[in-house]
């Protein structure tokens, strides 16, 4: 799997495989609408095959986010390399229902496969089949070669719409994914995970003189600003310093408009963030932001950078220009995240990127490298011995339970103290909870959403246990001064 480019340059010699390459890539790019980060399949002999690589053409993938599109062609990608390796060179057209259940048989239950969870298994079959209802559509391929199930009745209620119609879904589908089951971390967790692994806490919670975290205080305000507003990694890595508030709001809270060009599924929306973390990012802005930006300005780095969006008039730092084209402007709000990558800031000291996070170069940091910071703190956690584990999405989740349970428990205690009358009308006003958490998560359904009860059914229910006694036994059993005392029993001691 690769992704398109217009930032290669160009070889000094042309290797013999591209001898029949167009001339002018990138015009040839611009002239069939392919933009940057699409993705695109070889085989192992090097292959461009053009009508399966049409699929990412479409203009509903064109549009999609780039890490959407990556999982698209990850999963396809992986069942033709078993076809290639595993079913004798078998070609995609011509695959077939044992072929799948072969590979479902390494990929899930064979000793020597990967044996890969029920969730990420139910996405590539996802996958996999959205590609092959598309082929028999444009008859490239005779049939999907998953086998297919009546859809389950969706609850009242519920629009479904397939993406290919019909109401057959994949049989091989996993059911041990566990949807009602929410990883998620309470405040205090998240902070000893955080003070742990990123700040270099040692088990005692105190800070270790040994830990040498040059940017600690840049990513445990990521992961603060991440879990008390929910945003996808996507997301946030995505933000310039447009949008990241970094002044005290009234209230004690600030907040910026999320653009459709980086939300996912163009769920534009408000973020809110609140007067701690404002500070914190303000913090980063004024010291280790501003420490790299000069360090790569005065090794003329910006000043070479390839294909570069400018941002050239202070008066309008909302709009844009292409160095050497004609000075048409398009509005930030407008960029994608692999064009924000490009975006630079004309300033009274220089050129410095619009995008808020920086690695030690100066140049904004990659999906990937956050992906890397999460797992080395886990790693740190691990050396510890602190069993606490997170990654970016589960903060989100965090989010999703904590606020749920805080708004929930305020809006019950309000309508308690109300008539009927009022409370219609309170509730017409404000709303339900869940659905301005599902606003604030940019999820298009409240269905979505739902899941996050789940989780407040086990922390009630976790609640609740905490009261049930220790001891079931017969009071008879029982020595009598210990009788009505809940207490843990003692080393040695019989129940």
């Amino acid at each position: 799997m690769h992704h398109t480019t217009r930032d290669l340059a160009d070889p000094e010699q042309v290797p013999a495989w591209l001898g029949g390459a167009p001339d002018g890539i990138r015009a040839f790019l611009d002239e069939k609408g392919v933009p940057d980060g699409l993705p695109f399949l070889l085989s192992p002999r090097f292959e461009y095959d053009t009508e399966l690589n049409s699929y990412f053409h479409r203009p509903v993938l064109i549009d999609a986010p780039w890490n959407s599109n990556a999982n698209r062609a990850r999963a396809l990608a992986g069942f033709l390399t078993f076809l290639e390796r595993s079913r004798g060179g078998r070609s995609w057209r011509d695959a077939g229902e044992e072929d799948h259940l072969a590979y479902h048989q390494w990929r899930r239950r064979d000793e020597a496969g990967p044996r890969v969870a029920g969730a990420t298994w139910s996405q590539e079959v996802s996958h996999v089949n959205q590609f092959y209802a598309w082929a028999v559509t444009r008859k490239l391929a005779g049939a999907v070669p998953i086998p297919q199930r009546a859809r389950r009745p969706a609850p009242p209620g519920t629009v479904c719409a397939p993406l290919y119609g019909g109401e057959l879904v994949p049989a091989t589908y996993a059911h041990d994914e566990g949807g009602e089951r929410i990883e998620w971390l309470p405040p205090a967790s998240y902070r000893r995970w955080r003070d742990t692994g990123l700040r270099g806490y040692g088990a005692d919670g105190l800070p270790s003189r040994g830990f040498r975290g040059r940017w600690a205080a840049r990513n445990s305000s990521f992961t603060d600003l991440m879990v008390r507003t929910g945003m996808r990694l996507s997301e946030q890595a995505s933000l310039t310093t447009l949008e990241v508030p970094v002044s005290a709001g009234q209230g004690g809270y600030q907040k910026f408009w999320l653009s459709g060009s980086i939300a996912k599924n163009a769920s534009a929306r408000w973020v809110y963030v609140p007067g701690s973390v404002t500070r914190e990012l303000a913090a980063y802005a004024e010291l280790d932001r501003a420490e790299v930006v000069a360090d790569a300005r005065d090794a003329g780095r910006y000043r070479k950078m390839r294909r570069p969006l400018v941002i050239d008039d202070p008066e309008r730092p909302d709009l844009v220009w292409a160095p050497g084209r004609s000075k048409y402007r398009v509005n930030v709000k407008m960029l994608g995240p692999a064009e924000r990558r490009r975006l630079l800031a004309e300033t009274e000291e220089g050129l410095e990127p619009a995008m808020f996070w920086l690695g030690e170069d100066g140049w904004p940091l990659a999906v990937s490298t956050w992906k890397s910071m999460f797992a080395a703190a886990n790693g740190r956690c691990a050396q510890q011995g602190l069993g606490l584990s997170c990654h970016a999405h589960l903060l989100r989740h965090s989010f999703a339970v904590v606020t749920l349970e805080q708004l929930q428990r305020g809006h019950i205690a309000a309508l308690a103290e109300m008539n009927p009358g009022q409370r219609g009308h309170y509730t017409r006003i404000f709303g339900d909870p869940l659905d301005w958490v599902r606003r604030r998560l940019g999820h298009r359904s409240v269905l979505t959403t739902v899941i996050y009860l789940h989780a407040l059914q086990e922390l009630e229910m976790e609640t609740r246990m905490a009261l049930v006694p220790d001891r079931w036994e017969d009071p008879r059993d029982t020595p009598l001064e210990l009788v009505a005392d809940d207490s843990p029993p003692t080393a040695g001691s019989s129940l």
